[in-house]
């Protein structure tokens, strides 16, 4: 197409140029100079090209004239070029004074005075010179506003100074934000307790590929987590689970973050419906122990609900942790004690040991309850715990006691 183009072009000129030339063979004209009190005669065509002859004359004068001074700046934009990949190599193998000096000296080239002046403040940063790393990044502040917040921006965050980094990326001349600049930005955020925002960057990210989907769904289930613990009121909270996507509402951790903060707004019946929907639709065993954990009442339905899960979970020591905190806020210490010593034989830590020590001194059975709270204690550091007293070896075996059973496709089916 670009060939075609040009052929026509210079047919059309060609044209033009022979229109031109007939009409004016056919009448030549006259051309009348006055200079110094002469006149001088001659017709168009020959002033036409005496007028060619000129302005090419000129042009050679001024390329003659004008060479030296290209050859000095295609001389030094070789050299700007050569100090810059230099520079970034000295960076790159951590010969900060080398790096640095090599940018410092490219970034006097406007070509590559950003990708040169952000360089050398990485290198001065690296050496633990603030004052020059501002004065590099000051030196493009007018010229490449961008490129002086993002490298401002990534330097505050690797300092943990957020607010910074986000006052940086937020100044007026650097807007728009290039994609490094949002995720930068949703990092910032996110440091200084706004995920709720940085998690309202996530469409942005998404669709300038800032970062990978790995990390991307990584961090959403993260940002989504901490947005609902920071969570400042019912309304915020409410919004924010509605819009998350239905798999991460079934993520453990983003649940327990709403159950929890619902359960902080005397939210009951939302805080432990949230639960049972997870734990129905995928069983995990935090989420089993919180059930129980929740500082909210509806004891009854659920202790009714953990006994519906404890038959196709009868292992789960997180549910037999839930049953024995519900079956000791409603005054039943025998039932919950029978619990806790199932939970503890099917794997529980230091929580069911923690328990039986809140039992046992409700119970009044001080001794038992010390030996409980030190095998927490050791439960916690992995150290193995003592044997509590009183315990008969029949309902020792009957603790640790696993029926085995075949399910529909034969595999092992455990009942404790």
């Amino acid at each position: 197409m670009n060939l075609f183009r040009n052929l026509l072009f210079w047919i059309v000129l060609a044209l033009l140029g022979a229109l031109v030339a007939q009409l004016l063979l056919q009448d030549p004209g006259r051309v009348v100079i006055t200079y110094g009190g002469y006149d001088y005669l001659t017709n168009v065509p020959k002033a036409l090209l005496m007028l060619v002859g000129g302005l090419i004359a000129l042009w050679l004068v001024w390329k003659a004239l004008s060479l030296p001074f290209v050859a000095m700046r295609r001389h030094r934009k070789k050299q700007a070029r050569a100090r810059l990949i230099d520079g970034l190599d000295a960076l790159h193998q951590g010969h900060w004074t080398r790096a640095e000096k090599s940018l410092a000296q490219a970034a006097r080239s406007r070509d590559v005075a950003a990708i040169a002046a952000v360089g050398a403040a990485r290198a001065a940063a690296a050496r633990g010179d603030d004052a020059a790393q501002a004065q590099h990044l000051d030196a493009i502040a007018a010229d490449h506003p961008v490129a002086r917040a993002l490298a401002a921006a990534e330097q505050a965050l690797a300092e943990e100074r957020a607010g910074d980094a986000l006052a940086a990326l937020d100044a007026p001349a650097a807007q728009p934000l290039p994609p490094r600049g949002l995720a930068l930005r949703a990092q910032a955020l996110a440091a200084l307790g706004r995920a709720g925002e940085a998690y309202g960057l996530l469409g942005a990210l998404r669709q300038n590929n800032a970062w990978p989907t790995a990390r991307l769904s990584r961090l959403e289930a993260q940002w989504a987590e901490a947005a609902l613990r920071e969570a400042a009121d019912a309304n915020v909270l409410a919004d924010l689970w509605e819009s998350l996507p239905k798999p991460l509402k079934n993520e453990p951790a983003a649940v327990a973050a709403y159950a929890e903060r619902a359960a902080e707004m005397r939210w009951e019946e939302a805080a432990a419906k949230s639960l049972e929907q997870a734990l129905d639709a995928r069983w995990d065993e935090s989420l089993a122990a919180l059930y129980g954990r929740l500082p909210i009442g509806r004891l009854d339905a659920r202790r009714a609900q953990a006994e519906r899960w404890l038959a196709g979970h009868p292992g789960s020591p997180g549910l037999l942790l839930s049953l024995a905190r519900l079956a000791r806020m409603q005054g039943q210490w025998p039932q919950a004690e029978a619990y806790l010593h199932r939970a503890l034989a099917q794997g529980a830590g230091s929580e069911a040991w923690e328990e039986l020590g809140h039992g046992f001194a409700q119970a009044g059975d001080e001794s038992r309850a010390r030996l409980s709270y030190l095998n927490a204690l050791r439960a916690a550091r992995g150290e193995a715990p003592s044997e509590l007293p009183g315990r008969d070896l029949r309902q020792k075996l009957f603790d640790e006691a696993v029926v085995e059973e075949r399910d529909e496709f034969g595999m092992p089916r455990l009942r404790g």
